[in-house]
């Protein structure tokens, strides 16, 4: 029976136990598909990731991304998460303040940042690509949610490796009092191959510019705590909705208040590049014992 590293790790947040929790399995070179899915299944967070040597040789490392159902082309949180578990277990280090990982995604940069709170990881997630959603299926949407959609934007398809149906709420306060029927939602979602929905609104007062919530009952995950690809998404449809003069080139998201996480975002986005990013912080430091 083979040990391999494993690190439990809490995404955009610098407090353990908050956040978004990730399993990160180091050296997964020789576990097969079937079994790093087993072993997702077997985690039951909403991503569990595997790192391996790069296959290219610009990358500095190679990551599988696995939902409790299936294998993920790319995912914010799991990449930061695993990230930072590359570094503090030394599997890689990174060059100049950079890091290239290797995914099913492409190849993606970050960068690492020490600050004062610490070590922070932003990544430029994939070219976003941006489709409307006709008006039917806008109907069942907003009857999934349980509330009406606001009138500033029409919802949209956006992907960003993974892709989600994101809809503006209009506030924070009609965004946290949601309660969808999730049935709906995964019906949605199976029909029209997305991932899930992820919804915001605009904060008034505090700390971030945004509350976002990320809805995925397809994927056997009813909400994400704090989804870096469904900020992403948020982010590009800010851009091609003309909103984002009410938010600036920067800004941060909270996410996971509803589920008891409440995570932060950091979003940056210079022309159509958007970057993600935040804190990670590990709460699991062991081996995982397969055959």
């Amino acid at each position: 029976m083979a040990s391999l590293g494993f690190k439990q790790v809490d995404v955009f947040t610098q407090k353990p136990f908050w956040g978004n929790p990730v399993a990160v399995v180091l050296g997964a070179e020789k576990l097969a598909p079937e079994e790093m899915q087993r072993i997702a299944s077997w985690t039951h967070l909403s991503e569990t990731t595997f790192v391996l040597p790069p296959s290219l040789k610009e990358a500095d490392y190679r990551l599988r991304i696995f939902s409790p159902r299936q294998e993920l082309p790319f995912a914010g949180h799991p990449t930061i998460g695993s990230a930072h578990a590359v570094i503090e277990s030394g599997y890689a280090a990174p060059r100049a303040g950079k890091l290239r990982q290797e995914c099913l995604a492409g190849l993606l940069d970050l960068s690492v940042e020490t600050t004062e709170q610490g070590t922070k990881i932003m990544v430029e997630a994939p070219p976003a690509r941006v489709s409307a959603l006709d008006k039917v299926a806008a109907k069942i949407l907003s009857r999934g949610l349980g509330a009406p959609l606001a009138a500033s934007a029409r919802p949209l398809r956006v992907e960003v490796g993974i892709e989600w149906l994101v809809a503006d709420m209009g506030d924070a306060v009609k965004v946290a009092s949601l309660q969808p029927d999730m049935n709906v939602l995964a019906a949605l979602s199976g029909e029209l191959q997305v991932a899930g929905v992820t919804v915001f609104g605009r904060a008034e007062k505090g700390s971030s510019a945004l509350h976002v919530r990320s809805f995925a009952p397809a994927q056997g995950i009813p909400e994400d705590p704090v989804c870096g690809s469904g900020n992403a998404s948020v982010a590009a449809f800010l851009i091609h909705s003309g909103l984002m003069t009410e938010f600036g080139s920067a800004y941060t998201a909270r996410q996971g208040m509803q589920v008891g996480r409440d995570g932060k975002v950091s979003v940056q986005i210079q022309g159509n590049t958007i970057r993600i990013g935040g804190y990670a912080v590990t709460c699991v430091d062991g081996t995982l014992r397969v055959d």
